[in-house]
């Protein structure tokens, strides 16, 4: 990987609402590159939340969450495969919870109904192996080790409002913000 692939994130710009007619985050970071960075959403449905995300929404056993599943594009190659989940008490009703972009992101939308999100996420860092889903997903071949991390999102009030989980090839990389002295 050559100094030009390496992409170091920062996780603040991705929890900041966009500002009306401003990119999303991440078609903004790879502009800044001269790339492009899109999405294609995948599916946007109502499901059985995984353990971590049950017990972070505090969802009781039969419930469901809103998820939608996208994979993020550079330059029209998958590098991504991006599940955010949602309460369905804050979901239901409103575009969170229908297939179609949504104008700013998530975030934003999340900031318009009063759940602007703390400054300091909690987020979990593993390597694995990726899944035979994965790597059809992401173009790999099988064997190849993904990076996943999981961010847990809560608003300025205390709420659990997302889980993130995302799936992220070797030409990634992440670094947190350094915290203020």
């Amino acid at each position: 990987m050559t100094s030009d692939d390496a992409w170091i994130g920062d996780a603040h710009p991705y929890l900041a609402p966009r500002a009306e007619g401003q990119k999303d985050a991440w078609s903004a970071e790879a502009a800044t590159r001269g790339r492009k960075g899109s999405q294609r959403l995948l599916a946007v449905e109502e499901v059985s939340p995984p353990g971590p995300v049950q017990v972070f929404f505090g969802v009781g056993a039969g419930e469901s969450v809103v998820v939608r599943r996208r994979v993020i594009l550079l330059d029209d190659h998958p590098v991504e495969l991006a599940d955010s989940y949602y309460p369905a008490h804050i979901a239901r009703g409103t575009l969170l919870a229908e297939r179609g972009k949504i104008p700013g992101g998530a975030i934003t939308l999340l900031a318009t109904l009063g759940f602007l999100p703390e400054d300091e996420p909690l987020e979990d860092v593993a390597a694995a192996v990726a899944t035979v889903s994965q790597c059809e997903g992401l173009n790999l071949p099988a064997g190849t080790p993904v990076l996943i991390l999981t961010r847990f999102t809560r608003s300025s009030a205390g709420e659990p409002m997302e889980v993130s989980v995302m799936t992220m090839t070797r030409h990634l990389q992440y670094r947190q913000r350094k915290q203020a002295s």
